[in-house]
């Protein structure tokens, strides 16, 4: 039996990695034990103990957004049961990860809507000390520099819920600056999708006056009016090879060397980024 945590089972993109763990799971006869943290450090915790009374033989897990301390994970080290995080980790535990390429789809999505003749972009962050969002916060300051941008510290706004909310509150502040943006880079989807309502509230047109991206590639994206610009995070392989990875740890034990593996991100670009065609 293999433990996996996710934070939320209502955000597609985690269910969409479980579905890759799944189907390398069962053509290698272990059974998926699925627990949702809720975001919480606790429930992550409640997770870990309900694994080790259920005896699993690895455990698989995503990071909420609530764990700034990694104790709990120590403990499941100490008593060498095989771990893998994906998507978020904490790379200072040494325990192995997959994840994608952060940096280099939030440097692909600003430079996008750069290239898209935007010139203010804005950013709506996520929590800071989760590494996938600060690396993406990084990546974005990076396709700014690279195009020779001047950083306005104005245009970045602390969205740390990651939420539609932190989206429509994240857009209403831009607004409310002297001197807007012109885009936004928003740091997932789902705030992504509340900026959009925002600004389809206060009749701002998009992508004309201000052209918006987000980051996972959720479902709703492509149905949306305007469709959502993304990065796609190559799901379905990222649990297959996290699945893959746990294995390796489960049979070779002693000889196996840690490992992180980076999975590239793909840029989806549709109307709501588009607006030189």
């Amino acid at each position: 039996v293999i433990g996996v945590i996710i934070p939320s089972a209502e955000i597609n993109f985690f269910g969409s990695v479980v579905h890759g763990i799944e189907s390398v799971a069962n053509s290698n006869g272990y059974n998926v034990l699925l627990f949702q943290s809720n975001e919480s450090r606790e429930f992550e915790e409640k997770g870990l103990e309900t694994f080790l009374t259920a005896r699993v033989d690895g455990i698989l897990v995503s990071l909420a957004k609530d764990t700034i301390d990694y104790s709990h994970f120590l403990e499941i080290k100490k008593r060498g049961i095989p771990l893998v995080f994906f998507d978020r980790t904490a790379d200072d535990l040494g325990i192995d990860s997959v994840v994608i390429d952060d940096y280099k789809g939030a440097y692909n999505a600003t430079d996008h809507l750069i290239q898209q003749g935007y010139t203010r972009i804005a950013h709506i962050s996520g929590p800071q000390h989760l590494k996938n969002f600060h690396d993406r916060m990084k990546g974005y300051m990076g396709a700014l520099q690279a195009n020779k941008i001047k950083m306005d510290p104005d245009l970045i706004y602390p969205g740390g819920n990651i939420s539609i909310e932190s989206g429509k509150i994240g857009a209403e502040y831009f607004l409310s600056l002297s001197n807007p943006p012109d885009a936004i880079f928003a740091t997932e989807d789902f705030t992504a999708l509340g900026a959009i309502s925002k600004l389809k509230e206060r009749n701002i047109q998009i992508p004309g006056q201000m052209g918006i991206i987000g980051f996972a590639n959720e479902l709703f994206g492509e149905h949306i009016t305007p469709s959502l610009s993304t990065i796609d995070q190559q799901t379905i392989r990222m649990g297959k090879s996290a699945l893959n990875l746990l294995v390796d740890i489960m049979e070779k034990k002693k000889e196996h060397i840690k490992q992180k593996i980076v999975l590239d991100p793909l840029l989806i670009v549709r109307q709501s980024s588009l607006r030189i065609r």
